[in-house]
């Protein structure tokens, strides 16, 4: 079941969400809002999963109300306006319907929240074997290196060959990128960039489409950027 909360200042808006919910089991409306503020409240005493919510609402609009959600649910935008698409994108949400929107297309975007959800319950139900390895071998030139993974801060694709960047130096390794991220552990490791893999606990700061580990500027790829803003609980 996915608890849903409806927000938008428009009466007939909000019915028209209650009446599509009616037609998917899975979905269940636990309370309705007609402001931003209202939807704060609901959103810290219900168990919400899933947040419709308008963008153009009086004194905080939609997207300023998703901006002060430290751990938002699954948001999708339902709004007028399709201008505002890039932003609400920016901020990691589900999806963006604009009114009218068809049933049909209020059902595409419930998968979407859907697949989402089951993503997080599979990555949290995964424990770690107590025998699992905390380091890397990495082939380069004549050699093959031991790395613990805790000391890597980025891996860039170069061609075939891989530059594994640690906290002590850049190694040039012939296996590519590819090969490598199957063995690096999902929970450490983030694929941000067709051709640069970060280690999460170097990030320093995110600023626009940059990932930042110290100095190093490390491009976020289109992409890749709603997952990564998911894993980093964004």
């Amino acid at each position: 079941m996915i608890n849903c909360l409806i927000v938008d200042d428009a009466p007939v808006a909000r019915e028209i969400l209650i009446e599509y919910c009616k037609h998917l089991p899975t979905l269940q409306v636990v309370g309705t809002c007609s402001d931003a503020f209202q939807a704060r409240e609901n959103l810290q005493q219900l168990e919400v999963d899933l947040l419709f919510i308008d963008i153009n609402m009086p004194v905080l609009s939609g997207l300023d109300l998703v901006k002060t959600l430290k751990n938002p649910p699954q948001v999708i935008f339902t709004t007028a306006y399709k201008e505002y698409a890039s932003e609400a994108f920016d901020l990691a949400v589900c999806d963006y319907l604009v009114k009218p929107f068809s049933l049909d297309r209020f059902i595409m975007a419930i998968d979407k929240v859907a697949e989402n959800i089951g993503k997080q319950k599979t990555t949290a139900s995964i424990k770690p074997s107590e025998n699992q390895h905390e380091y890397l071998f990495v082939r380069t030139e004549g050699m093959i290196h031991r790395i613990n993974f805790d000391r890597i801060l980025f891996l860039e694709a170069s061609r075939n060959n891989t530059k594994v960047v640690t906290m002590e130096e850049a190694l040039l390794s012939t296996m590519p990128l590819s090969a490598i991220e199957k063995q690096l552990p999902a929970a450490l490791f983030s694929r941000v960039h067709r051709s640069f893999i970060v280690n999460t606990s170097k990030i320093t700061r995110l600023q626009g489409n940059l990932v930042f580990i110290g100095k190093k500027e490390i491009p976020l790829g289109s992409n890749y950027k709603n997952g990564f803003f998911k894993i980093l609980g964004l």
